[in-house]
């Protein structure tokens, strides 16, 4: 668990599922992530073992939920994410949109940078997103990445790429 001055950061568990149902399917997700098909608390949860869980396992890391810490209410979620076709691991977030504009995220994103650099010893990170999501790529930015380029997914979808290695 991580701990900032306003949330805690944790692993997620199966008992999450109403939460990432509810961050997956809002307006912010879907337009900037994507839709993952998540129609029903059961996909959710197989979601989150499938995607997040066995992350944990077979990394030693993951995405993790970002709670206030004086309410315990979920917000959002943070972490790193190892793609099969990438060396190293990216940093994500997504918030929901009344927690927005707060500075959660770059919190939450920055505290876990600090844990895959100090903890887990990493020595590179990437970042993507869309070319026209503004506030992620000055989130971005401010987590200290530069733009690096453009990669472009299997399925054509071509993202903004961030890294962490000066050029």
């Amino acid at each position: 668990m991580i701990q900032t001055e306003r949330l805690t950061i944790r692993e997620y568990t199966i008992n999450d599922a109403p939460f990432i149902y509810t961050l997956m399917n809002s307006e912010g997700w879907i337009k900037n992530i994507g839709d993952r098909n998540i129609k029903t608390i059961d996909d959710a949860a197989a979601y989150l073992q499938k995607n997040y869980i066995s992350s944990y396992k077979k990394h030693g890391f993951g995405p993790y939920l970002v709670s206030l810490k004086d309410k315990n209410i979920p917000i959002g979620s943070a972490g790193l994410y190892k793609r099969d076709n990438l060396e190293y691991p990216d940093v994500g977030f997504a918030f929901l949109s009344e927690f927005g504009n707060k500075g959660y995220a770059f919190e939450a994103s920055n505290a876990v940078m600090k844990f895959a650099f100090e903890e887990l010893k990493l020595k590179k990170i990437l970042g993507f997103t869309l070319p026209e999501n503004k506030s992620s790529i000055k989130l971005l930015k401010k987590l200290g990445l530069l733009e690096s380029g453009i990669y472009t997914y299997e399925d054509g979808e071509a993202l903004l790429l961030f890294s962490n290695e000066k050029k």
